[in-house]
């Protein structure tokens, strides 16, 4: 499965851009089970307001198919799933297990 993730903060600016593709991933198919149990529609949340706080949009590819899921990372329990891909994402491509990272 092909992942792209992309942020863009607002007061900021600042972003970070993830492409991957799971199987070349050592935990590729730990990230494809966490993808099969998330539901794919987060339930709409507006931008918090005065905050700078991410707003990613990721996109699944998996050859058949592809989905974009926008979401805002503020905690919340609709982001939860999605900030922990984010989380496993950056975690391999900050040990150094980064080959098929493009940052």
């Amino acid at each position: 499965m092909k992942i792209t993730a992309h942020c863009a903060s607002g007061l900021s600016g600042q972003a970070e851009h993830y492409q991957v593709d799971t199987a070349l991933l050592h935990n590729g198919s730990c990230i494809e089970a966490l993808l099969d149990s998330v539901e794919y529609l987060p339930a709409a949340r507006p931008p918090p307001l005065g905050a700078d706080i991410g707003q990613w949009h990721i996109t699944l590819d998996n050859g058949r198919q592809q989905h974009t899921v926008a979401f805002v990372e503020d905690g919340s329990a609709a982001a939860l799933p999605w900030q922990t891909l984010l989380t496993q994402l950056r975690a391999s491509a900050e040990t150094g297990l980064n080959s098929p990272f493009l940052r």
